[in-house]
Formats: structure tokens, sequence, C-alpha cells
């Protein structure tokens, strides 16, 4: 493989937007009372388990940005839009793939799909945009 230029500065960045994405989606004037609802989970129990939460989601965020940068690099992306395509097809293949066949499994509404790969989208997205154009 070979090597890839990584602007860590850019990385971090990238995983700082997930969280502020994540916080903004998950917020309580968006969609965090319809996705505790379909999940069966109350306030009290979310926020009891936030922290565990919070550092798990910084190893997988770091882990994203990580890939993600790779896979833009890889791809040739030096533009916002190819770099877009990019996260997108990444998004649809080990996202919203993995999720859909849990959400069928599971036996959970299409609701909690569009919730969770909603989300997942939007930050993949603002992601593989800042590390399309920060190089």
């Amino acid at each position: 493989m070979p090597p890839v230029s990584i602007n860590w500065w850019a990385v971090l960045v990238a995983m700082a937007s997930n969280f502020v994405i994540g916080g903004i989606w998950y917020s309580p004037a968006v969609f965090l009372k319809p996705w505790m609802q379909i999940v069966h989970v109350d306030k009290t129990v979310f926020d009891s388990g936030l922290p565990k939460a919070l550092v798990g989601d910084l190893f997988s965020s770091f882990l994203m940005a990580f890939v993600l940068v790779h896979a833009i690099r890889y791809a040739g992306a030096n533009d916002l839009a190819h770099g877009l395509i990019v996260s997108f097809w990444i998004w649809l293949a080990f996202i919203a793939a993995v999720l859909i066949s849990s959400v069928t499994y599971e036996h959970r509404p299409f609701k909690y799909f569009a919730i969770t790969a909603g989300y997942r989208l939007t930050a993949i997205l603002a992601m593989g945009a800042i590390l399309t154009l920060w190089k």
C-alpha cells in the first residue's frame, strides 16, 4: 500500500465534526426523543451510559477519519465533489448496508434506520469534505 500524506489536524477536525453533528442530531430538539422511543431507552439510562458511549465514539470517529482519508487519497479525490462521492460510497457499502441488515433482523422500524443512517451519512459527508479540502 503506498504511503498517504495525512494532515493530522484535518483528521482531528473531522473527528470533532462527527461529535458536533452527533450532538445536534441526537439532541432533544432534533431526534433524541423519537430515537429513545424506538430503542426503548429512557433518559436516565441514556445519560448513565453516555460517558462510555462517548469514549467509544471517540475511538470510532478516529478510525473513520483515518480510513476515510486513505480512501479519499487512494481514489485521487482532489475536489469537494469527488471527496463527497467517495464518502457516500463508503457510507452506502459499510454503514447503510450493514445497518439495514441489523434493522431487518432486529425487526426495528424503518424510522430507526432513517435516523441512524441519516446521522452517519451527514457525519461522513462532513468528514469527507474536511479531509478532501484540507490537505
